[in-house]
């Protein structure tokens, strides 16, 4: 579904990614990790459009995406989340999400069906709001919610998470993660998910990708990238 080829991403002579290949099958769950720094985030712009990468090149689903602008990648079937929730404040919840079924999917929707649409959308992450709940209204979960929301309203292919957890407490973290499960199980959607709080990316990815330096140090299976002496240098430092 996803090809990445030896992309690299310079901030004159900083590079955040150096020679990057990640190739991501149809239905896969996969955990991106890596130490702060490491070029998690920066990788995820590149893929949407945000940022376009120094060098190297991006297909999806067999077209070449380098470069695209956002909303291009996005009409194609790429959705994202962010790690800092930026809800529209002005307006509902609600609303919010009906701007990514509105625009996200590149297809003609009637506004009252973008609203049963977007309802549908907040019912899936679990969100309980109403036609009137405006985003000053949530907590931490329910942003994170509405984030997720958001992304689901476009009708994505390919879903990248950026630290969806953060924030969350461990009551908080279980729910979400049998709220992925569920969404991910329900339609087959494939997931490239950052994360930190590596117990619940652990137990639900089937492969982990790690960067370190801007560069990726291990990709396998979570049991045999947790006993990567390379992976676990990177985060703990040499003996």
């Amino acid at each position: 579904m996803l090809e990445v080829h030896s992309v690299s991403k310079y901030f004159g002579g900083l590079a955040a990614l150096k020679e990057v290949d990640l190739r991501v099958n149809e239905g896969e769950f996969v955990g991106l990790i890596g130490p702060n720094g490491s070029g998690k985030t920066t990788l995820f712009n590149v893929l949407t459009g945000v940022l376009k990468p120094t060098s190297g090149k991006i297909t999806f689903l067999g077209h070449d995406i380098t470069g695209l602008t956002p909303d291009r990648i996005c009409h194609l079937g790429i959705a994202r989340t962010f790690q800092i929730p930026r809800p529209f404040k002005t307006m509902s919840v609600v609303e919010n999400v009906m701007a990514g079924v509105l625009f996200g999917g590149g297809q003609a929707v009637r506004s009252v069906d973008a609203g049963q649409e977007a309802l549908r959308c907040l019912n899936d992450t679990g969100a309980k709001v109403d036609e009137a709940t405006m985003p000053v209204e949530l907590g931490v979960v329910g942003l994170r919610r509405l984030e997720l929301a958001r992304a689901w309203a476009t009708r994505p292919r390919l879903l990248l998470m950026d630290e969806f957890m953060s924030g969350l407490n461990v009551e908080e973290i279980s729910e979400a993660a049998s709220m992925l499960k569920r969404i991910r199980d329900k339609v087959g959607l494939t997931i490239v998910w950052v994360e930190h709080i590596m117990g619940p990316l652990m137990n639900l990815v089937e492969r982990v990708v790690v960067l370190d330096y801007g560069e990726v140090i291990a990709d396998g299976d979570p049991l045999t990238v947790s006993k990567n002496e390379q992976v676990i240098e990177a985060y703990l430092g040499a003996e």
